[in-house]
């Protein structure tokens, strides 16, 4: 059957459209994609503005014009932690409805970890074992680790790249005070978090998902192979070293370096600190890098459930 996934993120709104069977892996057939970057329209209480909900309604409808030309049997939308800790979430996303036909379905972030997870179990396979998983996105960072399809322990920080972008560095480029800053923070919360993953046995892989995950690797990392073969590789020693040359360097300019799209240019740094953050608080020296994570899941389960 032709899926469309239908992501209402932080930072975009990305329909993707697969072949999909069950025991196949789906096969990407399009790919549409508006870069909103939500965070920015929050107001101080918690609100997604007037100016954020004409943005979020036009992705909509428009992602879902674009499901119908390509003929989808079934359109699986959702959102993530933009609209989920929204103040007017509720509101909006009945409006979506009304409007546009649509209606979201918004994860928790455990939901995002552990349907993350079980795509890249899937992609890994058994053999894998016991894997730790990273997942960036705009809002917020969801750990999960485990040896099954889905994950023994699992977390959801807000510690998005998004979202910290907002919240610490301000300037362009940022400021060194404030890059100190997001890594303190980002380690205060981590320190928290390791607690919970306490007594998981040493993971046979560490796992990043996500498309700030996959841009520092082609920046920063070590890439083999190509097309399905292809590996990445990222280690902490070398995201220490790229992370603070990226933080010298404006966001207009970064689009320039390998790996670095225009739609994580503004979010990139926090991304680099927040990683590093999270691999130094987990003792991780190196992870491998997965070409599936959220959306990936998403249809994985559609697919089971109809089995």
């Amino acid at each position: 059957m032709r899926l469309g996934v239908l992501d209402v993120g932080s930072n975009t709104v990305h329909l993707l459209v697969v072949d999909a069977r069950a025991g196949a892996p789906p096969v990407p057939m399009a790919s549409e994609k508006a870069v909103l970057r939500l965070m920015r329209y929050l107001t101080p209480e918690g609100a997604i503005t007037d100016e954020g909900v004409t943005a979020v309604l036009s992705a909509v409808r428009n992602a879902a014009e674009v499901a119908r030309t390509h003929g989808i049997d079934e359109l699986l939308p959702f959102a993530t932690s933009a609209l989920r800790e929204a103040t007017n979430g509720p509101e909006l996303l009945a409006l979506v409805e009304r409007e546009t036909g649509v209606a979201l379905q918004v994860l928790s972030g455990e939901d995002e970890a552990r349907l993350t997870f079980l795509a890249v179990r899937r992609w890994y396979g058994w053999s894998a074992r016991e894997i730790l998983l990273f997942d960036i996105g705009g809002g917020s960072l969801e750990i999960a680790s485990g040896a099954d399809e889905y994950p023994r322990s699992a977390a959801s920080l807000p510690l998005g790249a998004g979202r910290s972008t907002i919240a610490f560095l301000h300037n362009d480029p940022p400021l060194p005070d404030q890059v100190k800053a997001l890594r303190e923070h980002a380690a205060t919360v981590l320190a928290d978090a390791v607690a919970d993953f306490a007594g998981r046995p040493t993971p046979h892989h560490v796992v990043g998902s996500s498309k700030t995950i996959r841009s520092l690797a082609r920046l920063a990392g070590t890439v083999s192979g190509s097309g399905a073969g292809e590996r990445m590789l990222l280690t902490r020693s070398q995201l220490a070293n790229w992370v603070p040359r990226l933080a010298r360097i404006p966001a207009e300019a970064r689009p320039a370096l390998p790996g670095i799209t225009a739609d994580r240019t503004f979010q990139i740094v926090a991304g680099g600190i927040v990683l590093g953050a999270a691999m130094a608080a987990f003792g991780v020296d190196e992870l491998e890098v997965s070409p599936w994570a959220l959306r990936e899941g998403i249809i994985l389960r559609y697919l089971d459930r109809l089995g």
